[in-house]
């Protein structure tokens, strides 16, 4: 997610209303120019955080404006396109990205421009980027409060590379930043993410260049995944790795 706010977008995201359309695609078309927009239906912040390739959720509110795309959340959120943090001159700029499939989490801040904190990190990444200071909700994770139980059972498996888990911390993120929590407990003052809604729109580079690259990126990863491992939890409640011809 990429928030651009006349300050805390929470409560823009409390008082939410369903936006006109085309004032939600001339926004897209300001974060994506030169990209080709077709409309895609409609999502919900809850649904919509997470669009597929090429895909875009997006909203309009007074006070803020928010778009969901993955092209826009960075390993590194400091190289934020110049174009981008000149839509959110005068305003505060706010990114959020995790993937569970590798503990990836990144979330960064921009004050009128200026970038006050920025964080991504994975287990297997380690610390990418860590720029600014700390906000209060982060200094028990850094502290060692929240650290990762080994999962029981899995053989050889060493201590977790971080003091913490990247998606715990980045759920806490998610609702100092935004006011929601996707997983957990919510509090009686959060966000119902599932009340906010989106419209989605199909955001595609019109020289096939991205569609491309993104196709190779895929091929290159599958061919380094190696062939998939099947594990089976034995009697005594270890894990076991067995052929596929043991099922």
């Amino acid at each position: 997610m990429l928030a651009f706010v006349d300050g805390d977008i929470r409560p823009a995201l409390l008082g939410a209303t369903r936006a006109d359309r085309s004032e939600v695609e001339e926004f897209v078309r300001q974060v994506h120019p030169g990209y080709l927009i077709e409309a895609d239906g409609d999502s919900t912040l809850g649904d919509g955080v997470y669009p597929a390739d090429d895909g875009a959720t997006a909203t309009v509110l007074a006070g803020a404006e928010l778009i969901c795309d993955r092209r826009l959340v960075l390993d590194r959120p400091s190289q934020l396109p110049d174009h981008l943090l000149e839509i959110g001159k005068g305003r505060r700029i706010v990114m959020h990205g995790m993937h569970s499939v590798v503990d990836w989490l990144c979330f960064a801040v921009w004050e009128d421009g200026r970038l006050t904190r920025s964080l991504s990190l994975s287990p297997d990444g380690g610390v990418i980027e860590n720029i600014g200071e700390p906000y209060e909700f982060e200094r028990p994770y850094w502290a060692g409060e929240h650290p990762v139980e080994p999962v029981p059972g899995w053989p050889s498996e060493g201590p977790y590379p971080l003091p913490f888990h990247p998606l715990e911390l980045g759920e806490d993120a998610l609702r100092e930043l935004f006011g929601f929590i996707l997983e957990g407990r919510p509090r009686r003052d959060d966000v119902d993410a599932d009340d906010v809604h989106l419209h989605a729109f199909r955001v595609s580079d019109p020289s096939g260049a991205e569609q491309a690259e993104r196709e190779a990126a895929y091929a290159r990863a599958r061919e380094a995944m190696g062939p998939p491992r099947i594990f089976r939890m034995g009697s005594d409640g270890r894990m076991y790795e067995v052929d596929a011809e043991q099922i």
